[in-house]
């Protein structure tokens, strides 16, 4: 059985008789499989404080959020605020201070109801239960509306542990 030696591939180990092809005319080594000149790839990006960076939220997209982080302050406690402030904070300024905001009143609320189940025992906790579960409930929607709206909404209460 004959083979035409032009029809074999040149990366494969097994040329007829053992011998290495000769090197192309021109001296050098053929390029490898795939490659391209130099210069046939697009430039690299250019280095610079917006490269990797995530882009600006619109102003609709930032009440959006704001308010979502209020929101779920109410429904789920501190996790939505913590994550939208982790998530957003270096991508508009509305929804990073209202985020912050949500997540000190939850802390705030958190404390408050620690505080309720221990003295609970005595009737005092039952009322500071009470008291921080109205408070949750109303402030949370008056901080949502407002957010809504573009105001940025402060808590009468809240103690100002996240900076």
């Amino acid at each position: 059985m004959t083979t035409d030696p032009s029809a074999q591939n040149p990366d494969h180990d097994d040329h007829p008789g053992g011998a290495t092809p000769p090197p192309p005319a021109g001296g050098g080594t053929p390029p490898p499989p795939g490659y391209s000149a130099p210069g046939a790839y697009p430039p690299p990006p250019p280095a610079g404080p917006t490269s990797g960076a995530q882009p600006l939220l619109s102003d609709s997209d930032q009440r959006l959020w704001a308010t979502l982080s209020h929101v779920g302050g109410i429904l789920f406690g501190f996790v939505p605020p913590l994550v939208i402030w982790l998530i957003f904070k270096e991508r508009g300024r509305f929804v990073e201070e209202q985020a912050k905001e949500a997540l000190n009143w939850q802390i705030t609320l958190a404390i408050a109801y620690v505080i309720g189940w221990v003295t609970s025992v005595i009737l005092i906790g039952i009322l500071i239960l009470v008291a921080a579960g109205l408070a949750a409930l109303i402030f949370g929607i008056l901080a949502a509306v407002a957010a809504n709206k573009g105001e940025a909404y402060r808590y009468p209460f809240a103690l100002r542990l996240v900076k």
